[in-house]
């Protein structure tokens, strides 16, 4: 059975009728789906969950879709890797990584993606859309195209060609002269002009519940235990608050022993910080900036989440940092060097920030962390310089040629 109750604001907290809606019509607030968890609690165990598919709807109970409506890949319940080489280097003692490159479509947008596009069968809409960095085109195209629906996915004209290549041979893209957040104010144009399913749109409320999957599975996979801190990248700020609304409703349905606040910490690029910003000046107030990064998958200016995603950051005792696209190409290589991990620039942001809050202290040592990567570095190749070590003859002198260069 289904759990998902309502849609109410965030702001005013009025209540609506489950249906393809984002915004409230009193407040213009923003929706989120509520749950009846006293009736998860009565049938949602751990036993259950584990004897669930191997895929992130083994939580269904815990997400606003009905059984009968799915457009699944198999997404989730990706690796979490005990990260004991890189801890080392970074002075920690507990450190994991949360390899969500390995989802379908190389990303964890096919979490929030499956759980958008199984509500868009469930609404009866034939065609979906979205605005995207790219990370989610390629997820929607795909979801789509396994669904049977067809797909416009909308996008900066100058993301990254393998994105691009990526979402155009599953669906139809469309490139927009601007940045993201000029894409996102045409696709709410166009949902008022089209009778489409809008992932990050009219079917955002639903969407964004996908996100908190990956808090669950960190959850199940260290053995139902909380982590005492995560590092979070941030675009709209959806992926960070629903990290840690995960986090809680594994308490409030029982699902874990402890009831302990998770601290998370959110982290961006210098070129598009907005977030990182406010928290470091001690204000409420997102600020949009132009986005000037190598990690397009986070260049959102105008963060939608971005005032929750700080306020969750706070009330959890984490910090947001910031980082140049220099230090991002080093976490990158420090990343795949140390744990065999290649990352696109967001998890190299994420590895980033967390290099410089366990500088400064702010990630304590003895705190068990998990890092979140989000997408696989062969989606950029461009950012990082890797060759060859040498090109040789067919011969043993002339790699012992090569090996003596490199020594």
């Amino acid at each position: 059975m289904e759990f998902a109750t309502s849609l109410k604001c965030r702001e005013c907290e009025r209540t609506y009728e489950p249906g393809p809606r984002y915004f409230c019509e009193w407040c213009f607030g923003p929706l989120e789906v509520t749950y009846d968890y006293d009736g998860i609690s009565e049938i949602v165990t751990r036993e259950s969950i584990e004897a669930g598919p191997p895929s992130l709807w083994r939580y269904a109970d815990l997400l606003p879709v009905s059984h009968s409506a799915r457009a699944d890949l198999g997404a989730g319940l990706t690796p979490l890797i005990r990260a004991d080489r890189l801890a080392k280097e970074l002075g920690l003692n507990d450190l994991w990584i949360k390899n969500d490159s390995l989802n379908p479509t190389n990303s964890f947008k096919d979490r929030p993606v499956t759980v958008a596009l199984s509500k868009a069968v469930e609404f009866g809409f034939k065609t979906v859309a979205c605005a995207s960095t790219g990370n989610l085109a390629n997820s929607v195209a795909a979801h789509a195209a396994h669904a049977g629906l067809d797909s416009y996915v909308f996008v900066p004209h100058d993301i990254e060609p393998a994105k691009i290549v990526a979402a155009a041979i599953l669906g139809n893209v469309v490139e927009v002269e601007g940045n993201y957040d000029a894409v996102n104010r045409l696709c709410v144009e166009l949902h008022d002009t089209y009778e489409w399913g809008f992932a990050n749109i009219n079917l955002r409320p639903y969407y964004a519940e996908g996100s908190k999957t990956i808090a669950f599975e960190t959850a199940e996979q260290l053995g139902w235990k909380l982590p005492d801190h995560v590092i979070v990248p941030v675009a709209s700020g959806a992926l960070l608050t629903k990290v840690k609304k995960g986090f809680d409703e594994l308490v409030e349905v029982g699902l874990v022993p402890d009831d302990k606040e998770v601290r998370v910490s959110g982290a961006q690029a210098e070129g598009c910080s907005p977030v990182a910003v406010a928290f470091e000046n001690g204000s409420e107030d997102i600020r949009p900036q132009k986005p000037d990064t190598i990690a397009k998958s986070l260049a959102i200016g105008d963060p939608a989440d971005g005032y929750y995603a700080l306020r969750a950051v706070r009330k959890s005792g984490g910090a947001v940092a910031a980082v140049t696209d220099e230090e991002t190409v080093d976490a990158i290589r420090l990343l795949a060097r140390t744990e065999g991990i290649f990352t696109e620039p967001a998890g190299g942001v994420t590895i980033a920030s967390l290099v410089k809050l366990a500088s400064q202290g702010i990630v304590d040592p003895s705190e068990r962390v998990v890092a979140f990567v989000t997408g696989h570095g062969l989606k950029t190749p461009e950012v990082v310089e890797a060759r060859a070590l040498a090109r040789i003859p067919a011969n043993v002198a002339g790699f012992q040629e090569a090996l003596e260069k490199k020594e």
